[in-house]
């Protein structure tokens, strides 16, 4: 299973991304994840939302320039080495990470986002070795 998630090309100045955050809430958009990265000119923020389809209009209304991308959420648990379980399966299967960012669900458990150069055979090996892959109601309930 894959999910959305949107990619925002942001200047990076201050109240950039307080504008984006407002018209998110103003939208009635929920952010399930977050993770921005930058250079020192402009940023990208990526996001799994519960409303794609109108997070992605009202930001372009304000003119973001904004792209969907496909990602694969995983169940990781939340000790130490459940990480690095998956990365060495990814990377056994000849599988690149592209990148990656996570959050905390509980306290026994995580979830890592993944965009991964081969999205089809990484969830065939994760279906083959019992790896919860999460859909987008797992993530946006």
């Amino acid at each position: 299973m894959k999910l959305e998630q949107l990619s925002i090309f942001l200047e990076n100045r201050v109240g950039r991304l307080a504008e984006i955050t407002s018209t998110l809430r103003t939208s009635g958009v929920d952010m399930k994840a977050i993770s921005l990265a930058d250079t020192s000119e402009f940023g990208i923020l990526r996001l799994i939302v519960d409303k794609h389809d109108i997070a992605k209009a009202a930001l372009k209304e304000k003119g973001y320039t904004v792209g969907s991308t496909s990602v694969v959420a995983v169940e990781v648990p939340h000790t130490p080495g459940g990480l690095d379980s998956i990365v060495q399966m990814l990377g056994e299967d000849g599988i690149n990470i592209e990148y990656m960012y996570g959050f905390p669900l509980m306290e026994k458990r995580a979830i890592m986002v993944f965009r991964m150069d081969n999205t089809e055979k990484a969830l065939e090996v994760f279906k083959e070795r019992g790896i919860h892959v999460l859909s987008n109601e797992d993530v946006c309930a």
